[in-house]
């Protein structure tokens, strides 16, 4: 296949490093991204470029490859934004992979993995397929939710301390779960309280859910006897059982067995003790009445995570088809630091061991966005891999490098910093709701409120009203860069202050 790449001068010497067995067209223009599909056909016509298979165009170019496609008659796509993504694009094209004239193809290789992410669900969702895996052991259903090892991982989004935000609050909080990617709402109850009258009203936070479009199984985690008494007739799930109240909360409603006896303080710590003593209470539990039960030897977070993974190894060893939960959220909570690595590592883990279930809370600041980042490790799992599945949990690190540098001029000048004078009007930068805002002060006067969440927008609705140096403009913009990474990352945000700790930053 003759395939010949176009781009910039700039980028010439990349895109032949990383373009090999193709042939490259450079047009006049320094920069690749501001070429146009008018401009790329009008230098190709030129050329007499006809001879070839496939032309792939920067896919930071913006419009559509189908005017060049037109213009030359020879098929035209959109390649991706940075070269060494390349070998990656053409490898994938000679496999049969089929480009976008409109989308980038490092863009439309996620939106291939999660198209397959979603044809791997909606076959578990097919009725015929639920009927057949439900007649398996270590399958069944939570509410009208199936689960098990025949099904992809359930993210269970625990409500912490639900009750004292009351039945709104809750509601709303559970919205948001559903929202990132929660498939169970689970409802935690206040350690050391007794809220059995917030526990009788889980129907009104269902029938709110619902009202809203959302029709979640809704579990109740809690370790007082009479509050899961009442989450018997109200919830779809209980977390949990024990050997302290195992015998007094028979039920046919699923439930999460745990290795411990709250009443007499008892927790064992070796990974043979626990799955001995999970495994006799998951037998006493059935010689009870208990029909459908779920394992969770406990997750522990460090200094005891290895012997708890070891825990969960050494149960499915020995319980093949049980279905289990671990707790993730012990871990991500308990650990300064970034959640995605940590959530994608805890997934992985789960995804080899036929973890059905993972519960985890978003309480702290660092792990906002858990759910989310669960649901995103979980899709990777199901393409089967952590790596080069066309999906990612990178965040602060890129997975190659660009290497993108250019030739000095002759003339190099050693930066140095100017005394400024101050202008009349100053800026306040900060987030809130969602969005950036900004007020604008004449002395102590507040003059002006500007918001939104596009810094350029902001920028040039600050340069129509106030009129400002092209230093104070170049502050500015770095400023509102910073709220606006911010408020992707979920990271406060404080003007003038750095987003990332000394860590990431070099030494000078």
């Amino acid at each position: 296949m003759r395939i010949l790449l176009v781009t910039g001068r700039l980028a010439e010497p990349l895109v032949r490093k990383y373009g090999k067995g193709c042939d490259v067209f450079v047009t006049p223009v320094s920069v690749a991204a501001f070429l146009t599909p008018r401009m790329i056909a009008d230098y190709l016509e030129r050329a007499g470029i006809r001879d070839y298979d496939m032309i792939l165009i920067p896919g930071l170019v913006r419009g559509s490859a189908e005017e060049v496609e037109e213009r030359i008659g020879v098929p035209t796509f959109k390649g991706p934004r940075n070269a060494v993504d390349l070998p990656a694009v053409l490898n994938a094209v000679r496999k049969g992979f089929k480009l976008s004239k409109t989308v980038p193809a490092d863009d439309l290789f996620s939106f291939d993995a999660l198209r397959r992410v979603e044809d791997i669900r909606n076959r578990t969702r097919n009725r015929k397929y639920i009927e057949e895996a439900l007649k398996r052991p270590g399958n069944f259903l939570v509410g009208g939710l199936p689960v098990g090892l025949d099904f992809p991982q359930r993210i269970l989004a625990e409500i912490v301390d639900a009750p004292r935000l009351g039945v709104e609050g809750a509601v709303e909080r559970a919205i948001y779960y559903l929202r990132e990617g929660a498939d169970i709402i689970d409802v935690g109850m206040v350690a050391g309280e007794e809220n059995v009258d917030f526990v009788e009203e889980v129907p009104e936070i269902r029938e709110a859910l619902r009202e809203r479009g959302y029709k979640p199984p809704i579990s109740v985690d809690s370790l007082n006897e009479r509050e899961l008494e009442v989450a018997i007739d109200v919830a779809d799930l209980l977390l949990s059982i024990d050997y302290g109240n195992v015998e007094t909360l028979v039920t046919e409603k699923p439930v999460v067995l745990i290795p411990t006896n709250q009443r007499e303080g008892l927790f064992p710590e070796g990974p043979e003790e626990r799955v001995r003593l999970l495994e006799g209470l998951k037998k006493k539990a059935l010689d009870l009445g208990y029909k459908r039960v779920i394992a969770d030897p406990i997750l522990e977070h460090h200094p005891h995570l290895a012997r708890s993974i070891a825990t969960f190894h050494l149960y499915r060893a020995r319980n093949p088809r049980d279905i289990m939960l671990a707790g993730v959220g012990n871990v991500t909570e308990m650990t300064d630091a970034d959640s995605p690595g940590i959530n994608a590592l805890l997934a992985g883990i789960a995804s080899e061991l036929g973890i059905s279930l993972l519960l985890t809370t978003e309480v702290s600041p660092k792990c906002r966005g858990s759910v989310r980042e669960l649901k995103r490790a979980i899709d990777m799992t199901l393409l089967g891999s952590l790596k080069d599945v066309g999906l990612n949990l990178l965040i602060l690190k890129d997975k190659r490098s660009v290497n993108l540098t250019f030739d000095p001029a002759e003339n190099i000048v050693e930066a140095e910093k100017r005394e400024v004078e101050l202008e009349p009007v100053y800026f306040r930068i900060y987030i809130r709701e969602g969005k950036i805002w900004v007020n604008a002060y004449r002395g102590t006067s507040l003059i002006l409120t500007v918001v939104g969440n596009d810094p350029a927008a902001i920028m040039d609705t600050l340069l129509d009203n106030f009129n400002i140096s092209p230093r104070h403009a170049f502050y500015l913009g770095r400023e509102l860069e910073k709220a606006y990474t911010a408020l992707r990352l979920g990271k406060d945000y404080v003007q003038e202050a750095e987003i990332f700790p000394d860590f990431y930053t070099p030494e000078l």
